[in-house]
């Protein structure tokens, strides 16, 4: 039973050392985390089934040559490319948020300790030392949290191109 809290409060702690900031970057990281997973998700179990449902539209296309079936060939490739990319710029876009919302922590935590200074002169290091953590703490789990969804973003983004690339490919040989 004690081991199970052990995390928990090493969290708690964690949390209270880094300042009200850090909910905020848990929470976008989680909804970051929330979107890339679900990309991921639709590319595993959903978009097989739309990449076979395009292909067939277009062996039903009567006549290949047309202008109005180069149109056609068009739209289900800009289908596919929209559906596979869906909600990947708002994961960037939360990405891109994370090390800002760090740099406010950093910010705010630092205004704590020019008060803690102005209150109680700079000798007292011991009261500076819970603002200067809370300047830190939240820069850093900023920065981690844009680097692991950078490492899966850019992932993410690479197969979007692949995969329309060879959508496309697959409708020219029919």
């Amino acid at each position: 039973m004690l081991l199970e809290l052990e995390p928990v409060a090493a969290l708690r702690a964690f949390f209270e050392r880094g300042g009200d900031v850090l909910f905020l970057i848990a929470a976008v990281t989680f909804v970051m985390w929330t979107l890339m997973l679900e990309r991921l998700w639709y590319f595993w179990r959903v978009h097989p089934r739309d990449a076979l449902r395009v292909a067939e539209i277009w062996r039903e296309c009567p006549d290949l040559g047309t202008w109005s079936a180069h149109q056609e060939r068009n739209l289900l490739i800009s289908e596919i490319r929209v559906n596979l990319g869906h909600s990947v710029r708002i994961a960037r876009t939360l990405i891109a948020l994370c090390p800002m919302l760090g740099l406010l922590g950093t910010v705010t935590g630092m205004i704590e300790v020019f008060d803690v200074m102005a209150i109680a002169g700079s000798g007292n290091t011991r009261a500076m030392a819970s603002g200067v953590s809370k300047a830190t703490i939240p820069t850093m789990a900023g920065m981690v949290a844009a680097l692991s969804g950078m490492m899966l973003i850019v992932q993410i983004e690479r197969f979007v191109d692949h995969e329309t690339e060879r959508v496309a490919d697959q409708l020219t040989r029919e």
